[in-house]
């Protein structure tokens, strides 16, 4: 695979990146003058018809590096008489879906584009009586839309653009087998976009599958946190974490505060605990129904919820303007989550705090992440809860999340022993699905 990498910054100004006037219109309605770095480097590569692979981190703008790009490019060549799939952005959770999906709607404010997102865990009907009246891009979570080509009610083969956001996340939750079917799917010829937060092997891999001659760009060192991020450690004792995250909230004022667990039944019981101290919360994961999610994040972001606590589900595809706390009540197994997560903050060139919760037990996921970034995390004290001595060895309990095990030959974890492999009407309209 032929890589020609991107590395400076050239343009400063939307106006000189090549979008047409209603693009420009668009991006200005939604108060936008600069663009980021990866919208800098990727939208005159894309608008160029090259295939891109792309490194960008959660919270960079890259979203609009491929939409703007992506919806000239259909304005340049529509066929208002003949609305077929010309655009398909895959994305892995429901939450990116439908954030993706409510972009493409601002920016297509002044042309004639018709959008839709398709996910589980919801009614199909109106994604299917949408999909019959003709669209140009579809935003898809992958087992909803192989549900629905199978039902005869998608026709890939007219698509022009595909795009894969998250595409690491993808893999790690097991929608290989998923993305090879999309792509047997789809036209060969075709312009390809890829973004992942981080080029494991797996997603090289991927990419020199079906990337022709990529421009690689790269916004952000990988697995970088976002610089307006200010982070900080407490160690603490397990059993006094929900005292101390209700005394920093209340003590601290906080008004918008996004809360990580490792499981849903952590997330319920501090949702509970908030309530119990009159502090307005809500919990977000994957028991819950998509109704209930789409609520609780409508609540955290109308102000109405003060405390939204979310497993993993949530580190990616959120975007919650001006956030200015994360807290990592439990810090995630997986390092690369933690980069996730705390990008929630800091988004757009905004300041934020993500605070973690260390607990003696969580020792050696703190050294896996501080590992990944390269760094030592800054440490501070919280008076009056100042941490214990280390308990022995044969008194330490076990961990209660297991590190991630090896992928199976389908891209996966373990899931796949009690699953049959073709059952996709799952809950969670996305066939192989997390803990989370």
């Amino acid at each position: 695979m032929f890589l020609i990498t991107v590395s400076q910054t050239i343009y400063m100004s939307f106006d000189s990146l090549g979008l047409s006037a209603p693009l420009l219109k668009a991006v200005s309605k939604q108060g936008y003058t600069t663009p980021s770095p990866i919208q800098q480097k990727c939208i005159p590569v894309v608008l160029q018809g090259k295939d891109v692979l792309a490194s960008a981190q959660t919270g960079t703008g890259k979203t609009a590096g491929f939409t703007l790009p992506l919806l000239q490019i259909l304005s340049e060549n529509q066929d208002t008489h003949n609305r077929k799939i010309k655009a398909l952005i895959l994305t892995p959770t429901r939450e990116l879906a439908a954030q993706i999906q409510e972009n493409v709607k601002q920016y297509s404010a002044f042309l004639d584009i018709r959008s839709t997102v398709i996910f589980g865990g919801v009614n199909q009907n109106p994604q299917v009586k949408t999909l019959r009246n003709g669209i140009d891009v579809l935003i898809a979570t992958p087992g909803r839309l192989l549900d629905l080509e199978d039902q005869g009610y998608v026709d890939l083969s007219n698509v022009k653009i595909l795009v894969l956001d998250e595409a690491d996340r993808m893999l790690d939750m097991g929608f290989a087998r998923d993305i090879k079917k999309v792509m047997s799917l789809l036209p060969k010829k075709r312009q390809n976009l890829l973004f992942s937060a981080t080029f494991s092997k797996e997603i090289k891999q991927l990419a020199s599958g079906f990337l022709h001659n990529p421009v690689m760009v790269e916004a952000t060192p990988e697995n970088s946190t976002a610089e307006k991020v200010k982070q900080k450690i407490y160690h603490v004792d397990k059993v006094k974490k929900r005292h101390i995250i209700i005394k920093l909230i209340k003590d601290g004022d906080w008004q918008q505060v996004l809360v990580f667990t490792r499981t849903k039944h952590g997330a319920n019981n501090l949702c509970k605990k908030m309530l119990l101290a009159d502090i307005s919360a809500a919990a977000i994961h994957g028991n819950k129904t998509q109704n209930a999610r789409t609520k609780a994040l409508a609540g955290f972001k109308d102000g109405s919820i003060r405390v939204l606590v979310a497993t993993d589900i949530a580190a990616r595809g959120l975007d919650i303007p001006l956030l200015p706390h994360v807290v990592n009540f439990e810090l995630p197994n997986i390092p690369e989550d933690y980069v996730h997560r705390i990008g929630r903050t800091g988004r757009a060139g905004a300041n934020g705090e993500a605070i973690s919760l260390v607990s003696h037990d969580e020792a050696d996921y703190l050294r896996d992440i501080e590992k990944l970034l390269k760094q030592k995390l800054p440490t501070g004290v919280i008076e009056g809860y100042e941490q214990g001595p280390e308990p022995p060895a044969e008194e330490k309990k076990p961990q209660n999340h297991s590190p991630r095990k090896p992928r199976n030959n389908n891209g996966g974890g373990s899931w796949g022993k009690n699953k049959k492999p073709n059952n996709r009407n799952n809950n969670n309209g996305n066939r192989r699905t997390t803990n989370k």
